[in-house]
């Protein structure tokens, strides 16, 4: 029986973790790619390099966590 896998190596915050996704005989590579992209999505580590792209100042982060907050809380008020 083949297996092979598929690693990649993330470094969130000086820990290095791996995704491991095992690919089973016979199984089509673009569902086990499939398999990875989403558990990579999951990890969140692609939205973290893009935040630490360029440095928001906490006073700005706070602000539009805020905003996010009231919008979110709008929303949810027009629902009921």
């Amino acid at each position: 029986m083949l297996v092979a896998k598929i690693f990649i190596f993330l470094q969130p915050k000086f820990k290095i973790n791996m995704l491991v996704i095992p690919v089973k005989d016979g199984e089509n590579i673009d569902r086990a790619l499939k398999r990875f992209k989403r558990k990579f999505l999951k990890t969140g580590t692609l939205k973290q390099l893009r935040a630490r792209k360029q440095y928001i100042k906490p006073s700005e982060r706070l602000r539009v966590k805020k905003q996010k907050a009231i919008y979110s809380e709008d929303l949810l008020r027009d629902m009921e």
